[in-house]
């Protein structure tokens, strides 16, 4: 199934994001996590491309595992780090050739230790120009990336806006958000983009947060911001993992509330390989879409 064909049925999709470990044990570990989140039937799982891809194989194995055996929709993760583009359509191919129709396309981080992005020589600049070759090559569903903070990059919204009707032009079919925690800067950048012609499906990226360290980490990577009353909240509690993480889902739990009753296409939960916060607010989200 392409994702696109779920985005255009009448309810929302229901998603989670994994990484693979580097360890064998752990990629087991992580199947058998991804394989409990069967029975809540989720729309897709995504499974993550390390920096500098350096987990390229264990997320093209895991992907066609989770594809060929699990029975739940992967969407694998492509970036344009290190690798020319005869490497990238060989894991396009080798993803294709195990059935798997999604992909999320997308630039990538500049590896460990540079601070700039740098063309790879052979390769691609942009995720747009990944998208347009796959969607000349491949017979597949492509998701894109967007910002509604801005990328950490794009001087602003506008300029970050102009880069993503790129990608929208070179032919993505729906756009995944990255994390954020007050709703109104989604809502911002929705009616922005549409003001610009962007028009596709976008599912929101939710994280419930489970440790201050790990938040602030993230936060800073990807040019997100912690509203400061949550931040007050999970500072107050900081050295209580467990009532961190409570607020962490009280939290997520009323921002998906309001993005589902906002109309959002999909929600997206960036997992850190932990179901526990997520499978609970999920559940507790599909009991409120029964009764309605």
């Amino acid at each position: 199934m392409k994702i696109i064909e779920a985005l255009q049925q009448d309810a929302p999709s229901f998603s989670f994001e994994f990484f693979p470990p580097k360890a064998d044990v752990g990629f087991w570990d992580l199947y058998k996590t991804i394989l409990d989140l069967k029975p809540l039937n989720p729309t897709y799982v995504s499974v993550t491309y390390g920096a500098g891809g350096s987990t390229r194989q264990k997320t093209v194995d895991l992907v066609r595992r989770i594809k060929k055996d699990a029975g739940i929709e992967p969407v694998a993760h492509l970036t344009c780090v290190g690798a020319t583009k005869k490497e990238i359509a060989s894991v396009v191919d080798e993803l294709t050739a195990g059935d798997v129709q999604n992909i999320l396309a997308l630039r990538g981080d500049p590896p460990a230790g540079e601070a700039e992005f740098v063309q790879p020589e052979g390769g691609f600049a942009h995720a747009s120009d990944l998208i347009e070759f796959l969607q000349d090559r491949y017979d597949i569903c492509i998701g894109a990336a967007c910002h509604p903070e801005t990328h950490p990059e794009a001087p602003d919204l506008d300029a970050d806006l102009t880069h993503l009707k790129r990608k929208v032009d070179a032919g993505c079919d729906y756009l995944v958000t990255q994390l954020f925690f007050d709703n109104t800067d989604f809502y911002r950048f929705r009616d922005c983009a549409a003001k610009k012609g962007i028009d596709l499906p976008i599912i929101v990226g939710v994280m419930p947060i489970l440790s201050v360290k790990q938040v602030k980490r993230f936060t800073q990577m990807c040019g997100a911001s912690i509203p400061k009353t949550l931040l007050s909240q999970i500072e107050a509690v900081e050295d209580d993992n467990e009532a961190v993480r409570q607020v962490g889902c009280i939290h997520a739990l009323r921002q998906c509330e309001d993005l589902l009753a906002n109309g959002v296409s999909g929600l997206h939960f960036y997992t850190m390989n932990r179901s526990t916060a997520t499978r609970a607010i999920y559940q507790h989200l599909q009991e409120q879409l029964v009764k309605k």
